[in-house]
């Protein structure tokens, strides 16, 4: 192998995160209650993107925590609350969100983040919906 080769291969084992695409990204969350009359779609942030991973060809050898793989998850972010409209008074009208303020790649932190994606989850309005720009 050439030197030019080995010295690209070890930049990019070195610095291969920093290329990882993980950012804050507008996504749309449809929010209802079954007591109020209206739907609410909110304009957030999440955390999106590609994170470099490796799949080891070892895995009887490695310890477990050896074999997690990074996902674009959240560094930083604050909580939203917003008002849902056409709620009876017996009825909590708000309704709190996360809004990714800035991401990195790292390991899925289920104290504040879904880490299992499932493709049967829909996110629409059955009832008339409301924007909620925050």
């Amino acid at each position: 192998m050439s030197p030019f080769f080995l010295l690209f291969l070890l930049f990019g084992l070195t610095f291969g995160q920093t290329a990882s695409l993980c950012a804050p990204s507008e996504y749309i969350i449809h929010v209802e209650k079954r007591e109020c009359t209206y739907c609410l779609a909110i304009n957030t942030t999440i955390c999106a993107g590609f994170c470099m991973t490796r799949d080891s060809n070892g895995k009887k050898l490695l310890l477990k925590s050896a074999l997690s793989q990074n996902v674009c998850t959240y560094k930083e972010m604050l909580y939203q609350t917003a008002l849902i409209p056409g709620c009876p008074l017996h009825t909590i009208p708000y309704y709190s969100y996360p809004v990714a303020v800035s991401c990195k790649c790292g390991k899925c932190n289920t104290d504040y983040s879904d880490c299992v994606h499932e493709k049967v989850r829909t996110n629409y309005c059955t009832k008339p919906q409301k924007l909620c720009n925050m």
